[in-house]
Formats: C-alpha cells, structure tokens, sequence
C-alpha cells in the first residue's frame, strides 16, 4: 500500500473502509458491533467516533484470525452460555460485500440448523486465497490457506473471501482447541469449520459471493479499482433508492 496507515483506514467512497463494513452491520440490525483493532488502533478508533454502538477489542499480538477472534471473547460470555446466538465474522477490508450475500448465508445458517456457514466464491485468479477443498462427491472438507496449500490444492478456483456466520457457542468452544500452524505460527478461524465438523456439528457452504466482489486490497492500484466500483455501485444504488450492506 505504500503507507504505513492500517489497511482499514485507506478511504474508500470517501471515507476510511472499515466505515462500509460497520455501516452494513448496523443496517443489519446487529444488536452488537465488535471491531478488534491492534496496529495503530488509535487511527482506525478516530475513523469510527461517530459510532457510538461500536465497541473495541485489542489483539495485543499478530498471531493471526483466530488469534483476532478470540481476543473479543470476552465480549460475548453470555451468549456463549448457550447455543442459538448467532454472529457473522467479517473483515474490514472487504467494502464491497453485499447485503443480499449475507441474508442468504443467514438464510441458510439459521434455515439448516448449521454451527458455520461460510460463503465462497469461484474465481478465475484465486492466488492469495484459501481455497475450498471438496470431496469426490462435492462434500466441504477444509478451507486450506494458500501458504499450506499443495499443487493441487492451488489449482482449485472455489475459494474463501472470509463470509462467516457461526453460532457463537461453538465458534468459541473451537477455537479453544485451534493450535498453530507449524509452518506460519499463526492460529487460523478457517480451522473451525473443520473442527465443528469432527464434532459431528453441521456446517454449510454456499457459493454466493459474486467474483467482483472478491477484490483483494493490496496495492494503491486495487485500491482506486475498488473505490471506482463501490463508488458506481453506491450511485447505482442510491438512484433507486436502495443502498446498504448486512453484516
């Protein structure tokens, strides 16, 4: 990126692009908005002030997703009491996600009974992506991330642009069990599905993201791509009266 500002903070539609992600959850509905901030949160705090339902969760350390999602564990101990409360995990860099993507995930969560539900997309360019690993009869066996990744595994085009809805309950219940991965020393969320699985639990896996939405930001050239669409997208949407995102 050229700059030293956490990635959430670059604008987007004219405004930092965390805002998009937190703007989605409170059209949603969400009745708690968790951001969990570590590298110079003290920017990223500014960019979301006027926010008066959001509350913070600090990573002290970069040990990766499922490191990010326990370190806000504490904010959630009721509703890991029981089964039955549901929470999407999203990321903050992700601005163009849809409104009508997560009600179908939701939709299929609730509507199955599942622990997880992830949404995935199939790509033509899938490099810096996990990728979904099927069986011989279409069966979701595993998120692999690239890193971990086989040839083969590469080659496949199904992959995970991090769409999460899990029960809060079991997410948490499994990431306590998550270890480091030996070749990154990080602890992943994309264990949990797995995990859930061997569990006997069920999760669900549903191709709903549109590939123009699977957008990585990395670059200031992805980032003015992905400003000129959620900009004509936002324009689109507003002239017919209908704009917004569910988180």
């Amino acid at each position: 990126m050229r700059s030293d500002l956490p990635k959430v903070v670059h604008e987007v539609g004219g405004r930092p692009m965390v805002c998009a992600v937190v703007d989605a959850c409170i059209q949603a509905g969400c009745g708690r908005i968790v951001v969990i901030v570590g590298y110079k949160q003290e920017l990223v705090r500014e960019a979301l002030v006027g926010y008066g339902a959001v509350e913070f969760a600090v990573q002290g350390e970069q040990l990766g997703t499922g490191h990010a999602v326990r370190s806000c564990e504490h904010f959630f101990s009721r509703e890991k009491m029981e089964p039955g409360h549901d929470a999407f995990v999203l990321c903050g860099d992700g601005p163009l996600i849809r409104a009508e993507t997560l009600r179908t995930v939701l939709e299929r969560h609730r509507g199955s009974g599942a622990a997880a539900t992830l949404a995935t997309s199939v790509i033509e360019d899938p490099s810096g992506y996990g990728r979904i690993v099927r069986d011989g009869s279409g069966r979701f066996v595993a998120i692999v991330e690239q890193k971990n990744a086989t040839a083969a595994q590469l080659a496949i085009r199904e992959v995970n642009p991090s769409y999460y809805c899990f029960d809060v309950q079991s997410l948490f219940g499994a990431l306590a069990r998550v270890g480091r991965n030996e070749l990154t020393g990080e602890y992943y969320v994309t264990d949990v599905p797995s995990l859930l699985m061997g569990d006997g639990k069920r999760v669900e896996v549903i191709d709903a993201v549109p590939p123009s939405d699977v957008l990585s930001i990395n670059t200031l050239e992805d980032l003015a791509r992905v400003d000129g669409i959620y900009r004509a997208r936002s324009g689109a949407s507003s002239a017919s009266g209908r704009i917004g995102v569910r988180a």
